[in-house]
Formats: structure tokens, sequence, C-alpha cells
């Protein structure tokens, strides 16, 4: 059943998202969020003008997406997403609040009554220990990962790639073999095509973890241009190419452009340590792993703040209070210490 349209919220709506665009300059994943997040409260009031709004429908809202569940795991929603929706329609209404036909109807004030209770914004905010893999599990994996077909070398590859630059997926889905320098041992992560955080621009020297990850991914870049004749603007790691053999669909090569996205990076890297018999790591999570290590391993000031430029951060205070928070034990270990 088509949902119903309110052709006047549709018009400032649409001015809104514009203004996320161009004056804000959101990225449109953002954009699409805060639509999103429009969209799920107008529907609570069954698409009301918002010229009617009164500050009961951003309490019953709030009830409402309290009792909701996810559609896909049927659990309760999360208060971290409960208070990315509500922020993003308490910013919707600060801005309406400014706009000619509405002033008079909504004030500024009238937004803040999208704010979760005090109880629910310190759960949904509260800094919480992740899991990530350790230097032997992920060497593990990688010593199990099969090179037989075109897909399993790439698969392997791209491991090796993450270790030695714990470069975040969705640069890594983008990449293009022109960034890649093996004689200088570094990625040019160019945000004018590597879909970089921030869009920034930044250069990632490959990490002395261990020799054999790069001599994987060296391998790897080798077949690439040499037997597979990859040109510099060709995919680092390449989709594969579906085409159909002996009546049925299969893989029959691999393509030239990179990934849209970073769904199938993130599938590979999980679907590896599942058939090791570990835990689904994310290719976020070799991060974490590679700033313990590095934690270690760049012990002065000046080599750790290079260490965090090297995975792109301005400051090494982020990755320090991100990716390498103390734990309760260590906590308890210095203090007694």
């Amino acid at each position: 059943m088509a949902r119903k349209i309110n052709e006047e919220n549709e018009r400032i709506k649409r001015q809104y998202l514009a203004y996320l665009r161009e004056a804000k300059r959101c990225d449109m994943v953002t954009v699409d969020r805060a639509a999103d997040a429009v969209l799920k409260f107008e529907a609570s009031t069954g698409y009301k003008g918002f010229k009617r709004f009164h500050i009961e429908q951003a309490s019953a809202f709030k009830i409402k997406l309290n009792a909701q569940t996810h559609l896909r795991t049927g659990k309760p929603l999360s208060k971290a997403t409960i208070s990315g929706v509500l922020r993003a329609n308490k910013a919707f209404f600060l801005w309406l609040a400014g706009q000619p036909g509405y002033k008079s109807r909504i004030s500024y004030s009238d937004a803040e009554y999208f704010n979760q209770n005090a109880k629910d914004a310190r759960v949904a905010h509260a800094q919480r220990e992740t899991q990530f893999p350790t230097l032997k599990q992920c060497r593990h994996v990688f010593d199990q990962m099969p090179t037989g077909s075109d897909v399993e070398k790439r698969n392997k590859a791209l491991f090796a790639f993450l270790m030695i630059t714990g470069a975040r997926d969705g640069a890594i889905s983008s990449l293009r073999l022109k960034r890649i320098d093996l004689v200088e041992g570094c990625v040019h992560q160019d945000a004018r095509d590597v879909r970089t955080k921030f869009a920034k621009t930044f250069t990632t020297y490959f990490l002395p973890v261990d020799p054999d990850y790069l001599t994987c991914f060296t391998d790897w870049v080798a077949y690439l241009r040499d037997d597979l004749l990859c040109g510099h603007d060709d995919a680092l790691f390449p989709p594969p190419e579906m085409g159909r053999v002996d009546g049925a669909f299969a893989v029959t090569g691999l393509k030239r452009e990179p990934y849209a996205n970073a769904g199938a990076i993130r599938a590979a890297i999980k679907d590896a340590f599942v058939s090791a018999g570990l835990h689904p790591f994310v290719p976020h999570s070799f991060r974490k792993t590679l700033v313990r290590w590095a934690d270690t391993h760049y012990p002065t000031r000046e080599a750790f703040k290079a260490f965090s430029q090297n995975i792109g951060h301005d400051s090494a205070l982020t990755t320090v209070s991100s990716y390498l928070p103390v734990s309760q034990e260590r906590q308890a270990e210095l203090i007694r210490g």
C-alpha cells in the first residue's frame, strides 16, 4: 500500500534537504538519514501538516519509538538509534521555526521536546568496549584462507591489505591500482576517487606488522598488472564477473570497475573469520588491532603521531580516545600498581 503524501510537507522537506546538502554541506548518507527520520515522525502523526505541530506529537512520537522493534531482528530499537532519529527531527524543527509560514506556528523551544530523557541519552552515548581480533587470530585466519580462484586470491590480498594499512572499508572498496605505490610502499587515499571519511586526502605507508602480509599484497598487485593486464584506473579489489557456464551462472572473471559500496568487502572479511571458527569481525575492527600494536611498536610521541596520521587521524588524541581506551581490568591494574 502506497504511503500517504502531504504535498505541503513534501515541499518544505525538499527545501530542508537542499539546505542540508548545499548550506550545511552534508553528504547524501546524512541527508537520507535525516529524510528517513522526519518521515518516521510524519507517519506517526498520520501525515498531518507540520503547521499543525504540537508538542504532544513529539511526546507521542518518543513513546512510539521506544515501543518499536527492528524489522530484521525483531528486537527493540537501541537507545542510540532512537537518539539519532530524535536529533534529526529536532534539527529539522529548529530550522522549520525560522521559515516563512511556520514562524508563527512553531517556536524554537518546541524543538526541545524531541530531546531524549537524560537516562536514555546516557545509555545511548555511553562508551563501550568493542571486540577486535588479536594479531594471532588474524594470522590464523590469514593462513587458513584459500587461494584457488581469483576471488579467493583477491580476498586473501584484501585481508593482508587491511593488516598493513588499517584502511576503512569504504575507501578500500573504491581504490584503484593507480593509488598503489609499491616503490615507496604506500597507498595514496585521494578523495577525488577514493571514498575516504570526510573526503580527506592522505597517504598511508604500509605498516611492518608481518612481512607475509606485504608479500601477499604485492603478489596480488603483480597478478592484476601482469596476468590480468589491469590498468591504472582498474579496481584494486574488483567485483567478480558473472556469466553462464554449462547452463548455470558462475564467476567468469573479475570486473574492472570497483564496488559501489563496502558491503562485499565486509562480507568477505566476516566469512574469513567464520570459516576459521572465530567471531565474525568486520574490517573496521582491524583498526583497533593495529592501534594496540602501534602502542608498543611506536613508543615515542612523535612516532605514535606519525602512526595516527597514517590511519587518517588529524590528532593523536582521536586515535587514543577512540581506539585505545583503558579497559576496566587495566585501570585496576594501573591504580593498584
